[in-house]
């Protein structure tokens, strides 16, 4: 083979990784931007006599409320006691949360087919007896308070007799239980993203859109 057929061979494998690389840096580019550029952030003649909280792991969000400030519907159908006061929830990839109960179990594997394999949703309810230190506070008002009340209670996949579907013995702890929701996991549609949907159709401050969970911190910060 001659230099020049070489560089040619050079040249069309070098454009081939571009044309490879060029999907995932847009995605990581765009999604950053879109990050940090907040909606619904003007301010209301509502008084906000209520408090929601966003949790992270460092990666992944659940939006907690307080059993007072739940609509019956979405505790109806649950099992919990009078220590459950704070109740968090967190949206995601069926096969993800069952095969990954901690980081140790993560695997490039389960992560690549969460992000890019449509696959069914578990929403991951967790109860608390109190507020933690690292929870990040966030008032509302009355209007914004059943607006995500509804949209949660909205991913609840219901069976035929409109009953919550519960994952039985799936929880990783005594606190806490997984049933099935609606919606499909993607790149495009992430546990944060969920997080953050739900703030911005309930006139809360949040981003563009987001499959990270900094933005909604730090805006929220």
């Amino acid at each position: 083979m001659s230099i020049n057929s070489e560089m040619k061979l050079f040249y069309k494998i070098l454009r081939y990784i571009g044309y490879i690389l060029i999907l995932p840096v847009s995605y990581l580019v765009i999604s950053i931007i879109l990050s940090f550029i907040t909606v619904n952030d003007k301010a209301t003649n509502t008084q906000k006599n209520h408090t929601i909280y966003l949790s992270s792991n460092g990666v992944h969000l659940e939006i907690i409320i307080q059993k007072q400030d739940l609509i019956p519907a979405i505790l109806e159908g649950q099992i919990y006691n009078d220590k459950a006061q704070y109740f968090s929830f967190g949206w995601g990839d069926k096969n993800f949360y069952v095969e990954t109960p901690t980081w140790g179990d993560f695997t490039l594997l389960n992560g690549l087919e969460a992000l890019f394999f449509v696959s069914p949703s578990l929403l991951h309810v967790t109860r608390h007896s109190k507020t933690k230190k690292h929870w990040v506070a966030i008032k509302v008002n009355k209007e914004q308070l059943i607006k995500i009340n509804r949209y949660i209670n909205n991913t609840f996949k219901l069976d035929q007799r409109n009953q919550k579907i519960l994952l039985a013995g799936l929880g990783y702890k005594k606190n806490d239980d997984f049933y099935e929701a609606m919606g499909s996991y993607t790149c495009f549609n992430t546990c944060n993203s969920w997080v953050n949907s739900a703030l911005k159709q309930s006139s809360i401050k949040s981003c563009l859109w987001t499959p990270y969970d900094f933005g909604l911190l730090y805006i929220h910060n």
